[in-house]
């Protein structure tokens, strides 16, 4: 590994409608903690990040309730109106703290089963990138292109599709020009990668897990609790009914 610094950003300062939930959705109880608190101590196990920059509501007032908002290697910034305005946000803070070769890892906090050792294996891949990359995995379903009336018009090749997912790893400097660029020109952001294709750079897509799910609708809840309950039976090594193999 380089010697580069690491950091993350979690951008949490989403309200969450598609979930028709009455608290943001990063705050809906999994496994008896908040989805939020899931994914940061996930996050909290890679002994490689220096710190983790949380984008949260200014108006949120649910987040200083939660324990691991005292953590030291956590600093709540204030998030934006969209995501990447979240991003940037947290990207500014850090500009005294990295330099422009240095790694900003940016993960959904909707995205608690993010699996380590996909992470680690992103780190092994961009080791010596000059760009970045993004964990995904290939489209495994048969992709349809739809005109205005849900007509089909055509079968798309998925052979070259892959579904994006987070965590999204680009070098300090490159990610912050491309989300300041973006937000100049009012250029549609959907995740780091695209900003930083506005640019005209590749990145790296390095394949990840498919329970590496966002959850962003009620039917994910479930779904979610029953990975993160299979992840945790593997790593004790019990079946779900708490006996071993």
């Amino acid at each position: 590994m380089d010697s580069a610094n690491y950091w993350a950003i979690v951008p949490a300062a989403g309200i969450g409608s598609r979930m028709g939930a009455e608290i943001p959705k990063q705050y809906l109880q999994l496994n008896g903690k908040t989805i939020l608190e899931h994914t940061l101590e996930r996050l909290l196990e890679l002994p490689l990040l220096e710190g983790i920059v949380v984008t949260i509501n200014p108006f949120d007032e649910q987040w200083d309730s939660l324990a691991i908002a005292a953590h030291p290697k956590i600093i709540r910034v204030d998030g934006g109106q969209e995501r990447s305005d979240s991003v940037l946000n947290g990207l500014r803070y850090l500009q005294d703290k990295l330099d422009k070769l240095d790694w900003v890892l940016v993960h959904d906090a909707a995205r608690p089963c993010v699996d380590l050792d996909n992470i680690e294996g992103l780190f092994n891949e961009l080791e010596d990138h000059l760009v970045g990359g993004i964990l995904g995995v290939p489209v495994s379903d048969t992709i349809k292109r739809i005109n205005r009336e849900y007509g089909i018009e055509t079968t798309v090749d998925r052979q070259v599709l892959w579904q994006a997912q987070t965590p999204q790893m680009f070098r300090y400097g490159i990610l912050l020009e491309a989300l300041e660029r973006a937000a100049k020109h009012g250029s549609a952001v959907t995740d780091e990668a695209s900003a930083v294709e506005q640019m005209g750079y590749y990145p790296l897509m390095v394949e990840g897990r498919r329970d590496n799910i966002k959850i962003t609708r009620p039917e994910d809840l479930p779904m979610a609790e029953l990975i993160l309950n299979s992840q945790n039976n593997s790593q004790t090594g019990s079946d779900p009914a708490g006996q071993t193999p």
